[in-house]
């Protein structure tokens, strides 16, 4: 079994570094951790934090910086983060998932064909590796666990095909139970739609279906996902605008509406959801970039915020975060603006649970950045919060608090 290095060393990473200057900053070369206690901040004992967990691109072949999972503190009141434990020797872990109760992490390896389990010390917030699984499929690029908490469902980048996997009691990861391949016409870029490449699968907010835009076939999936089973929902696809390469997915908090980024054409769709059968029925199309760039871009990342009035998506290339709010009545978008990430190739962006804060983790300059969001407009502006961190790529909160 490939061994895993986990660092534990003591000391203190907080970077405050000026947004002007993070463009110079590269990856972490060594891991430092942080002190249980902060001047005034209660004491570990007397209360769990939050913790952060991120996940990087590690290898050459990605022209990589990253060193594995990185695990920080979260300060709840200014949104700084403070690295606590880096976990070492991780080929690609690209994408995190959290247990509904805080004790298990989960993550695939992209360009190989695994994923790994991890226990959570939910004071410390530090990880210890549990075991590993095959997905039987090539680059696993996300994951998402069940509401019973009992399955896990990943897309197969390669190969296009959908893995469920049970989990054990301990919160380890059991062999393979399914291998749903997905199939049909490929879209007609030249380069990126040779083939069919899920790139998401997450449950809807019933627990019901998993929901799975493919970037090669220009189709979002959906299944009826029961007793550890995928089986196509009634319809089991809605077809996207040609070469649109839908990406991500987020539901609305009500469920009544989704809203799919497309990477290739730099746009967001709103999309009617039926949560009895699965189905979407495309309501609007939307750029998610402003009349004024001429530029090329992909779209990346998006997320609903959690009282359902506005939706946030990533650009790379013209490196921002497009924010919309949404139309209560219809689920229709108006684009309000682009805030800039001051670095490159924001590939993920998510904000914290209380809805307080946002970060942007750039890929191409190592950094991420903290943004606070204004509860009225939905607006973004930069905390002057930003840190160092190798090639990152995914995000993922605790929730606990004792």
């Amino acid at each position: 079994m490939e061994k895993i290095r986990v660092s534990s060393r003591r000391g203190v990473l907080q970077g405050m570094a000026s947004i002007g200057a993070l463009a110079a900053l590269g990856g972490i070369a060594t891991p430092v951790f942080a002190s249980g206690k902060t001047a005034g901040q209660p004491n570990i004992k007397e209360r769990t934090p939050m913790f952060a967990y991120v996940g990087s691109r590690t290898t050459r072949e990605r022209n990589a910086r990253g060193d594995g999972i990185s695990v920080y503190r979260v300060e709840p009141a200014t949104g700084a983060l403070t690295l606590v434990q880096l976990v070492k020797d991780l080929v690609n872990p690209s994408f995190l998932a959290l247990s509904a109760n805080g004790e298990r992490l989960y993550t695939v390896h992209g360009d190989l064909s695994d994923i790994s389990a991890f226990k959570v010390d939910k004071t410390t917030g530090e990880l210890s590796f549990l075991n590993k699984q095959s997905t039987e499929g090539k680059n696993p690029v996300h994951l998402a666990i069940d509401p019973t908490g009992r399955y896990v469902v990943v897309s197969n980048h390669i190969g296009a095909s959908l893995s469920v996997l049970p989990i054990a009691a301990d919160g380890s990861l059991q062999p393979l139970t399914q291998l749903v391949k997905l199939e049909g016409p490929v879209g007609p870029h030249r380069v990126e739609q040779k083939q069919a490449k899920p790139h998401f699968n997450p449950f809807d907010p019933a627990g019901e279906f998993v929901v799975v835009p493919d970037k090669g076939l220009d189709r979002v999936f959906s299944f009826r996902f029961k007793d550890g089973q995928l089986t196509p929902a009634e319809s089991p696809f809605v077809v996207t605008r040609e070469t649109a390469g839908p990406r991500h997915l987020a539901f609305h908090p009500k469920g009544a509406y989704a809203y799919v980024v497309n990477e290739l054409d730099s746009t967001v769709t709103a999309y009617g959801y039926d949560a009895a059968t699965g189905a979407l029925k495309p309501l609007q199309i939307v750029s998610s970039l402003p009349d004024t760039y001429t530029g090329n871009s992909r779209a990346s990342e998006i997320e609903v915020d959690r009282s359902g009035r506005f939706v946030y998506a990533s650009n790379r290339g013209y490196d921002s975060i497009a924010v919309y709010r949404i139309d209560p009545s219809s689920g229709h978008l108006s684009f309000v603006s682009a805030t800039q990430t001051f670095g490159r190739t924001p590939r993920f962006i998510t904000s914290t649970p209380d809805g307080r804060f946002m970060y942007a983790l750039n890929e191409d300059s190592d950094s991420i950045v903290a943004f606070s969001i204004d509860a009225a407009s939905g607006a973004l502006k930069p905390t002057g919060f930003s840190i160092a961190s190798g090639s990152p790529v995914c995000m993922v909160f605790s929730t606990h608090q004792a």
